[in-house]
């Protein structure tokens, strides 16, 4: 590709030509590979896509029969959303699990096995594969000497990410989630996100502080081992801890040393020594945490009852695997199953996949990470025991938690509404400076156009800003910022995207987002065979409580009263009724 113009740092120059780097134009289809040759030419390497031709554009035979057979993504999530009776039908025979089955291997197969990419370098080589100690990649870095932010298409400047903002994001009013989402939900997206969302910007773009890329409960007994032991009682198994008006709590930092992230208003006997040093902002993150240092000294309890012989090492080993054990229950069965909608009964069984080729690793992308940043959740204040409680007063006020207690928490949470994420215009003001960041970021490590990710996760790309949004105004200011649809930036299409009726955000995000999801709690090592049994657990007691675990048993085994617990709002027609520990 030849163009007589004056020459710019982004072209490779002979004389008066100017040569572009063709791969800016991601000819590639089909997940073929871009390769330059030369200073004007390319080609696309594709093996074992299904597609063949100078584009990897021609279909294979299979190819052409899947693409004939396929129902659209939209089809798919109106057949999983409606037909109760069907679904009444299926979840009580072998369908279910085939079904499971399907789910699990369709989403888990999108994600690269070893991983592929980092934000160093856009081809595969050894260092993106072995330095955990950067995010991964699903789609290589836009090339350096591309002449547009994006690629080949748009405008030759991005527009200003407060702009941006404050445009198209920060609300006006409070729109609740029409899927009926809590806090309950929010503060569990944030608490278990957080242990593998570690960015390490200190260092360099693209790095990670969370080495174990996945569901390792670092969030709970921290990230290194230093920090593990402060946090530790050093007796049977258990953690350190508090108590405040007869109730266990997260210990101080005066107890447990551990560095946490607190202005200096905050006295260090009002600092709460948690896993994760930033959940001392929210009170709804200390309140997880709480629960789980609850948790985790009950499932000592009966494992040392268990095993009379075992020592601290060994009970605080196998209670961690039994802790993450639950943790990937309550996600899929409970928290996944909400954000879904599926009517199809969500089952977590390690064993559906052993007849499967499936790799047991995971290594978290960059693209998981920023798609994450669910930040229209949070509401505008906070409605507690029939009090309002704004931001000022909120963020990090330990003694809220220890004031109101986790059963007035939880019950406060769960039926406080949370924000409908996607359409736009949903974000608080107190967190616009986070969204401007995550946009700020998303250039610096050079993430490709929207469109490009939605080709990757098998979607149609959008052909106009209208068919994005589904309306006209936003479409028409999107248009003269960015010029081109082909030229729109990754996280700012998440949240604007036109939601599909009735759910929390639109299609991009459930495509993209249940992929990553999915593979990193299947690839967790106690997924596989040699981890999932009974033994691994301390014996049948511990493997009942991983496969037993739900979110109303982590907060009602661990309370005086189990106030309403769930991921849902209530129904309006809810009634408390206070229910036993026996009757769980």
């Amino acid at each position: 590709i030849k163009y007589e113009v004056s020459c710019t740092e982004f072209w490779e120059c002979e004389f008066t030509v100017c040569h572009l780097n063709p791969c800016c134009y991601y000819p590639c289809q089909n997940r073929g590979i871009c390769v330059r040759y030369g200073l004007d030419r390319y080609e696309c390497d594709c093996t074992r896509t299904g597609f063949y031709g100078e584009n990897c554009t021609i279909p294979e035979f299979w190819s052409r029969v899947y693409q004939l057979l396929k129902p659209s993504p939209n089809v798919v999530h109106y057949v999983l959303t409606n037909f109760d009776w069907l679904w009444d039908i299926i979840n009580r025979t072998f369908l279910r699990d085939w079904l499971m089955h399907k789910v699990l291997t369709v989403r888990a197969n999108l994600i690269p096995s070893p991983p592929t990419y980092n934000s160093k370098y856009d081809y595969l080589n050894w260092e993106a594969y072995s330095n955990i100690t950067y995010y991964t990649r699903i789609l290589p870095p836009v090339p350096r000497d591309c002449p547009k932010p994006l690629g080949a298409k748009g405008k030759m400047k991005l527009p200003d990410p407060k702009l941006l903002v404050e445009k198209f994001m920060l609300r006006r009013n409070f729109r609740p989630d029409p899927q009926g989402t809590n806090l309950m939900f929010a503060f569990f997206a944030q608490h278990f996100t957080h242990q593998f969302f570690k960015t390490h910007n200190r260092v360099g773009l693209g790095f990670t502080k969370g080495l174990a890329h996945g569901v390792d409960a670092g969030h709970i007994y921290g990230d290194s081992l230093d920090r593990q032991l402060d946090l530790r009682l050093h007796k049977d198994g258990k953690l350190k801890h508090q108590v405040v008006n007869g109730e266990i709590y997260p210990p101080t930092v005066l107890d447990a040393p551990v560095k946490m992230n607190y202005p200096p208003s905050v006295p260090p006997e009002l600092q709460l020594a948690i896993g994760q040093e930033v959940f001392g902002l929210l009170p709804g993150l200390s309140l997880y945490a709480t629960l789980w240092l609850r948790e985790h000294n009950r499932v000592c309890d009966i494992l040392k009852q268990e095993h009379p012989t075992w020592g601290d090492e060994q009970l605080f080993q196998t209670t961690r695997l039994i802790i993450i054990g639950e943790t990937i229950r309550i996600v899929i069965e409970d928290y996944v199953q909400h954000l879904s909608g599926y009517r199809l009964k969500l089952h977590f069984d390690p064993a559906l996949l052993f007849t499967s080729p499936f790799q047991y690793q995971n290594r978290i992308a960059v693209e998981f990470n920023q798609l994450y940043h669910w930040h229209p959740l949070m509401p505008d204040s906070f409605h507690i025991a029939g009090e309002e409680i704004h931001y000022p007063q909120f963020l990090f006020n330990t003694s809220i938690l220890t004031h109101y207690g986790v059963e007035k928490l939880v019950d406060a949470f769960s039926t406080q509404p949370a924000g409908q994420i996607g359409g736009g215009h949903n974000i608080h003001p107190v967190v616009r400076k986070v969204a401007e960041g995550v946009i700020i970021e998303s250039r610096e490590l050079r993430l490709q156009p929207f469109n490009e990710y939605r080709k990757r996760f098998n979607l149609k790309p959008y052909t106009s800003f209208s068919e994005f949004t589904g309306e006209k105004e936003m479409a028409k200011e999107l248009e003269k910022l960015y010029g081109h649809i082909d030229a729109l930036e990754f996280y700012p299409a998440l949240l604007l995207e036109k939601t599909r009726p009735g759910v929390i955000f639109g299609e991009s995000m459930v495509e993209m987002g249940a992929p990553f999801s999915l593979k990193g709690l299947m690839g967790n090592p106690i997924c596989s065979p040699e981890y999932w049994k009974p033994s691994t657990f301390g014996g049948k007691t511990g493997f009942d409580i991983v496969n037993s675990a739900t979110l109303k048993k982590l907060v009602c085994l661990n309370t005086k009263w189990c106030p309403y617990v769930s991921f849902h709002t209530p129904p309006s027609d809810y009634k408390q009724q206070r229910t036993s520990h026996g009757e769980l």
